[in-house]
């Protein structure tokens, strides 16, 4: 059975405003909520607003981490380092990019330490690539950084909004084992883009999924409700033989129903994927 993660946040209320964020005062409780779903893993959330209390950013709080991973069995697996979207790589000056190339390697040094494989850079938004001019600094930034990420054992998945040849050219730049894809369905989705297309294009590539549905040129919506062709996309994953994990990056539940919501959108991603092992069998005889 596949590994099934949720993204941080997912199994508290919202904190204000913000729908997703980490979770500055109840991140110890989604390790034992995350084992009542039924999940097995959780995406770290590393961004501005939590960085000055999140555990990763002390070896105590690194140990409390993993305590609490190994109480629940829930493990810890990604990184999704919000915080470069927060403060964009492609829009700063000299001085700020350095800081934040300087940051970027400080965090995965600490991925490493905690014992977190991958993490997951997105440049969607306000951190979106626009244009060669920015692919370019961003393929030097990454080409600088990515000898230690091969040393620490942490691999860099980028996620993006870029159009299938985009994406692939760009990765082709980069032909590097340790730098893979994030595929989000639900950008996908929004974006319009052809998943068939996508995999076809830069599939092999792919190390790490996020599983959200979205309107097609709008927000997120409950799993099977919105255009994401999540039953395409499991199929040519499953052609592709990809291993990896499926994170649950979901519209929120009413608070305080965060645990049943994630359960149940735990067993939609369960009964897809199943659908998806039949119908490959299928296709094989």
């Amino acid at each position: 059975m596949p590994r099934t993660a949720i993204m941080q946040g997912r199994l508290l209320p919202p904190e204000g405003d913000r729908f997703q964020c980490f979770p500055r005062a109840g991140w110890r409780q989604e390790f034992p909520n995350a084992a009542a779903a039924g999940l097995d893993a959780i995406e770290w959330i590393y961004d501005l607003y939590g960085a000055d209390v999140n555990p990763l950013a002390t070896d105590e709080g690194i140990a409390e981490m993993r305590s609490l991973s190994e109480r629940h069995g829930i493990a810890v697996v990604s990184v999704c380092a919000d915080y470069f979207m927060d403060r964009p790589f492609v829009t700063a000056h000299t001085l700020e990019f350095a800081e934040l190339r300087e940051h970027l390697l400080w965090l995965i040094e600490r991925c490493r330490i905690a014992g977190i494989g991958r993490m997951v850079l997105p440049f969607v938004d306000a951190s979106r690539i626009r244009g060669a001019e920015e692919g370019d600094r961003v393929i030097r930034l990454l080409a600088g950084v990515l000898p230690s990420a091969t040393a620490s054992g942490v691999e860099l998945h980028l996620e993006t909004d870029l159009n299938p040849a985009a994406f692939a050219a760009l990765l082709a730049a980069l032909p590097h084992p340790m730098l893979k894809a994030n595929y989000d369905s639900g950008n996908s989705s929004s974006l319009g883009y052809d998943v068939r297309r996508e995999l076809g294009t830069y599939g092999s590539r792919i190390g790490s999924v996020h599983i959200k549905d979205r309107l097609r040129g709008g927000g997120t919506v409950p799993l099977g409700t919105g255009d994401a062709e999540i039953p395409a996309l499991l199929a040519g994953l499953a052609d592709l033989n990809y291993a990896g994990a499926y994170v649950l990056q979901v519209a929120r539940a009413v608070p305080g129903e965060e645990i049943a919501w994630a359960h149940n959108n735990r067993q939609y991603l369960l009964h897809q994927l199943e659908q998806a092992k039949l119908a490959a069998c299928e296709s094989a005889r």
